[in-house]
Parts: structure tokens; sequence; C-alpha cells
């Protein structure tokens, strides 16, 4: 099986080694995805829904330069500091998906890069 590796400037390079996204066969494996804004290379500041709708801007990046879009999702791994945040997230998450959302994992972890706050990484099919 063949795999390709993604690469957008419209997400954030990579903070160590490792691809924005791996597509193989008609699978992408997103990495974690934090608040960077590609432009400036920051952690975009404000409230903790800023973080996740950037979060969220960064995936789309990715998926678009795979031709596919939230819609290809089928599982989210995502990772906070805070699980107190969920309720944040569930209603962003309701925001992007109306109706069928796919499959997602949260999991409180100790710290992210950066300092962020929260980490979203998917799975998405071209099927």
């Amino acid at each position: 099986m063949a795999r390709k590796v993604i690469e957008t400037s419209l997400a954030p390079k990579p903070v160590g080694t490792y691809s924005q996204g791996v597509v193989a066969g008609n699978l992408l494996f997103s990495a974690g995805q934090i608040g960077i804004n590609p432009q400036s290379g920051e952690l975009v500041r404000g409230d903790f829904a800023s973080e996740v709708r950037q979060v969220f801007h960064n995936l789309q990046a990715v998926l678009s330069a795979s031709n596919m879009t939230l819609d290809n999702v089928v599982k989210f791994h995502v990772y906070m500091t805070d699980l107190n945040q969920f309720d944040t997230v569930n209603r962003i998450f309701s925001e992007y998906f109306e109706s069928e959302p796919p499959a997602r994992t949260a999991v409180q972890v100790a710290g992210l890069p950066k300092g962020a706050n929260i980490e979203i990484e998917c799975i998405a099919s071209a099927e």
C-alpha cells in the first residue's frame, strides 16, 4: 500500500519529527493539531473556544490538502488538559456536525505542546 505525506502551508508546520498527515489507501491519518495560527506560528490567545475553533481550522486545512472535508472524518481523538471543558468541546463539535457526528474519544492529559489546552487528531476515509 502506497502512502502519501500531506503538507500544507494552511496548517501549522510540525513542531517535531512528524507529518501533518499521511494518506494510506483511502484513509487519512492526521497529526494532532493544536490551536496554532499557521501565519504567526503562535498559539491563539483568548478563550478555550477560540483555541478549539483554530484546531478545527487546522484540521480542515489538512483534510483539504488530502481532497477531503470534515464529512470524511470517521474518528476524532481529543486530548484536553481539563475535562471540565468537555461541554465547550461538545458545543463546538455540534457547530460542525449537526447530525451523524464521527466517533470520538476524549481524554484528559497532563500537558500538551506549547502550553495548548486541547489537541485533536482525526482519521478520515475517502470512501
